[in-house]
Parts: C-alpha cells; structure tokens; sequence
C-alpha cells in the first residue's frame, strides 16, 4: 500500500514539474478567462418519462394527476384514480445553453427521478419545455431516450437480493432538445470587452493586462482580482468577434499560489511547485485499534431441572501504539523536497494530511491547505 502511495506521489511529482515547464510558456487567454456576457444559462423542466415496465413511480398523487393532465392535453378526460402509474416516472429534466444558441441548436439534458421510480432503465421522455430561471419562458423543448448509466436487479425482501450499479434512477439524452429561442447576449458595451478569470488572481489579471497591452498599446486595464477592461480600437470598432479572436490567441503566464488539496477519501494529494516549508521537527507514529467479537454459549449445569442454553457475545479491544521518532525536516523550497522528505518517514494520505495540519497550525507551512 505504501510503496503504491509513493510510486503515485513520484508520478504526480513528475506530472507537477512538467505542467511547470509548460506554464512557464504560458498559457492562452481563451483557456484563462472568458468574455463578460459570453456565458451558459441553466434550463429546467418537469416531466414524464414512459415505458418503465413496472420500474415506475408507485401511484404517486402527483404522478397520477400529471398523467391525467399529459392525457386531456390529447384531448382525452380519464379521471385520475382510474390511472395506474407503474410504467410511468415524473422526472426534472435539466440543460445547459450556451450563449449565442440559435433556434435549431441541439443540447444535451439529464433526467432524474422526482417520484419512487426503481429505474428509468428503457424509458422514453415525453415532450418537455425547458425553461429559464425567470420560469416564463421556454427556450427549448426535450424529449428522447434515456441512456442509463446503471442498472437494478433482482428482487426486494423476503430474502431477495437485489444488484444495483450506479444510479439507474438518472440518465441522460444526447441532443435530446431543440432550442426554440435565442437568449440574449451582450459582449461589447461602450467600445470595450471585459475579459474575466476563471481563477481569480491579482498577479494573473495584472500580467494579462500587461501582455494585452504590448499588442494593443494602452487599451487594458485590471479593474480588480477577476476582471480586465479591454478598449476596442478605432480600427477594430466594426469586428468585435475578430478582436476577441485576437486578444484570445495572447498568452499569459497565470500566477499559481502555493496550495495542498487532500482527499482523505480517495487518498488523493496534488500540490503546486510553490509550496515552503519552514524548519521543523515532526513526530511521526502509528496508533492501531482491533476489535473483535465472538460468540459463546451458557449452558445449564448437567442434571440441572432449570435454566436454558443461551448465547452471549463477547467484545475484545486492543489499542496499539508503535514508537514514535522525531525527525527534522530542514527548509524545503520545493515540492520535490517535501515529497521525498515525507516518503523517508513512510507516511500515508491520512498520515501526510494530519503532518500537513500540524505544521500549518504551527506556522511551518506556507501554503493554503485544502481538505476534503
């Protein structure tokens, strides 16, 4: 487990002084930022999905009376305690559009159970509005077949066993909607661009702002972490995409701040180039705890008139605690260090996050640590 632990760290190691290598080459503006108005809009809508062979909803009143309704929109009344619903599933369907969708776009959507549905396994959505957060209009319109990322098998109860992989009550719909209308966009507002970081950075805003103006000389400023103003010249006023398209080609070198992300959970630590580590001492040591249970029977004495045999289960706890050592870690400039100062010690993912805390509480650490 723990040479596993190290190989995947020397790896990541090596991944981190590549992605150094190309970052010092700098990066495109389009992969940094976007343009101010330029963005996705979220659309949602409520449902049927059919065909579920008795994987359904189990008569839900909603479920009901949204057949009922789906059915007099075909102009046919059935009263809605005739209805059964053990083929049918409400669902919200939800997409994405993306600015500048003209009417005719294809998006994909992702459908959800709402109802007590076992699986949406073979279901067919039925024609569904999408609508914007304002819930007024629809902008596009979803139906198709589901494909479902999982499955559910077998029986419930009495005994049964039942098989489940993955969610088989969300699927999705691969340019299962239409759009029927265009969301409005503005990108230019007063002969200027706003270009916006997808990670906020002073530094990173300021460089960009610097490399705009070596080619388009005194036209942007860093209005503050996220934001770049970009004046359009006098010569580009009547092809904004074509000036976008060239601030867009620019490189810069973003700032990368120094960060430590662990997931406990799946053993998972990235950690940037510029992570320091100040002189210090750590104490590493392991602690375990067995607990085992077992069971034994209490039985009467022989040619006893009273009592019953009886089984009783006994608990055994142990608590060992291996021999701590103190080790010195000298400065470390770099994450190389830290990594091969850490595997001398034989540390796991949970053993390194506990070091981590410990030497960000003692102000050893200079670097933004990040645990999920």
């Amino acid at each position: 487990m723990r040479r596993a632990f190290h190989f995947h760290l020397l790896v990541l190691l090596a991944l981190l002084a590549a992605a150094g290598s190309a970052a010092a080459a700098g990066s495109r503006i389009k992969d940094i930022a976007m343009v101010f108005g330029a963005r996705d809009n979220q659309l949602s809508g409520f449902g049927l999905v059919t065909g579920l062979a008795g994987d359904g909803d189990k008569n839900p009143v909603d479920t009901i009376q949204t057949i009922a309704n789906l059915l007099q929109h075909y102009g046919l009344t059935v009263p809605a305690a005739t209805l059964s619903a053990k083929n049918v599933a409400v669902v919200m369907v939800t997409a994405d559009i993306p600015a500048f969708a003209k009417p005719g776009s294809r998006l994909d959507v992702v459908v959800s159970s709402m109802g007590d549905a076992k699986s949406l396994q073979g279901g067919v959505l039925i024609q569904t509005p999408l609508l914007g957060a304002d819930g007024n209009v629809v902008y596009a319109v979803a139906q198709g077949t589901l494909s479902i990322g999982g499955l559910s098998a077998g029986s419930e109860g009495g005994g049964g066993v039942t098989v489940q992989k993955n969610h088989p009550t969300v699927g999705t719909i691969i340019n299962g909607a239409l759009v029927e209308k265009e969301i409005p966009a503005t990108i230019v507002n007063d002969n200027h661009v706003e270009l916006v970081l997808r990670d906020p950075d002073f530094t990173s805003a300021a460089r960009m702002a610097t490399v705009i103006n070596g080619k388009f000389a005194d036209s942007s400023v860093a209005l503050d972490a996220t934001t770049v103003r970009v004046a359009m010249p006098t010569n580009w006023g009547g092809s904004p995409i074509d000036f976008i398209a060239q601030l867009e080609m620019l490189e810069v070198t973003p700032d990368v701040p120094a960060r430590i992300v662990i997931n406990e959970r799946t053993g998972t630590i990235v950690a940037t180039a510029r992570i320091h580590i100040a002189n210090c001492a750590v104490s590493h040591g392991n602690v375990t705890i067995s607990i085992a249970s077992s069971q034994d029977v209490s039985q009467p004495n022989a040619f006893s008139q009273s009592g019953t045999t009886a089984v009783t289960t006994r608990t055994d706890a142990k608590i060992k605690e291996d021999k701590g050592t103190m080790v010195a870690l000298p400065e470390l400039p770099t994450v190389e260090k830290v990594a091969s100062a850490l595997n001398s010690l034989g540390v796991t993912p949970r053993d390194m996050m506990s070091m981590f805390e410990a030497m960000k509480e003692a102000g050893a650490l200079q670097a933004e640590l990040i645990l999920r």
